[in-house]
């Protein structure tokens, strides 16, 4: 396993915030209820592992002292003394914990503020401590499609005062934001254009057969504007292509998704005698 800076992506002598910074990120990033990737889960125990020493002053300071390699083969970082750091790893609801005794350390953040607003559901734990959660007033409301990806603000009246609710970018159908005193359930309505799965937008976008044999740049539409790509000669309907990072925002990072354009070819019902006769010699010379 990595040195667990490296794992969280932070140089040696962070402080605290920016640990805890790096930790929520990558968490967010590689949390296996939005990441699908095969290795979504083992990276996110990681990213755990390396919180729960390196949030911990104490644990910490071992960790720098004795090295990597030296702290995991002893285990000086489990508060039950048996078995490795990362071992017994369960889940509940939408994050990972610890079975070896102990929950993770979130450095006094309760992990069901850190991640309901981003994957909904209730903490399997009452609160931080086990504590029962007192019941939230819960209220919805439905926004556009672009409102949902590039995020907005708006003003509405909730439990009497004048609310100003803002809506991450990237924020999905469906999802519950938290809120000081109450929590808003998201509906989002679907775009006549983009087709969306999670972080990565779908559309479709027509070319001629003459455009699919030969190749064409062509004009797509994306999220936030116009681009324009290139088809390459011999292109069959149904090809993908790959528009890196101009999909969705995932809420509150940096990162995007991806955008995927659909080809599709246009076969038209008519053509003019002229057309027919190319179409006819076409044929005969792909014979």
């Amino acid at each position: 396993m990595k040195d667990y800076y490296e794992v969280l992506g932070v140089k040696r002598g962070a402080t605290a915030a920016e640990i805890k910074s790096a930790y929520r990120k990558q968490a967010l990033e590689w949390h296996p209820d939005r990441n699908k990737a095969p290795e979504a889960n083992d990276r996110f125990k990681q990213i755990n592992e390396a919180y729960q020493v390196l949030s911990d002053a104490q644990k910490k300071q071992t960790y720098d002292q004795v090295g990597h390699d030296a702290y995991t083969r002893g285990n000086m970082g489990s508060a039950s003394g048996g078995g490795a750091p990362g071992a017994g790893y369960g889940q509940q609801g939408p994050f990972s914990y610890s079975t070896q005794g102990f929950d993770f350390d979130f450095g006094g953040a309760d992990p069901f503020d850190i991640f309901e607003q981003f994957f909904g559901g209730r903490s399997p734990f009452g609160s931080a401590g086990g504590r029962a959660r007192p019941r939230r007033n819960i209220y919805e409301m439905t926004i556009s499609f672009d409102e949902a990806v590039h995020g907005v603000e708006k003003t509405t009246v909730i439990e009497g005062k004048e609310k100003k609710i803002k809506v991450p970018a990237g924020v999905d159908d469906n999802m519950r934001i938290r809120f000081q005193d109450f929590d808003v359930l998201v509906h989002v309505r679907p775009s006549p254009t983009f087709k969306r799965e999670g972080q990565d937008i779908y559309v479709e976008k027509q070319i001629s057969y003459a455009q699919a044999v030969l190749g064409d740049v062509i004009d797509v539409k994306t999220i936030d504007d116009s681009v324009k790509i290139k088809v390459r000669p011999g292109t069959e309907s149904g090809s993908m292509i790959r528009l890196k990072e101009k999909g969705v925002p995932y809420p509150n990072t940096k990162r995007r998704g991806d955008q995927y354009v659909v080809i599709k070819i246009h076969v038209p019902e008519k053509v003019s005698g002229k057309a027919k006769k190319i179409l006819e010699e076409l044929k005969k010379e792909l014979a």
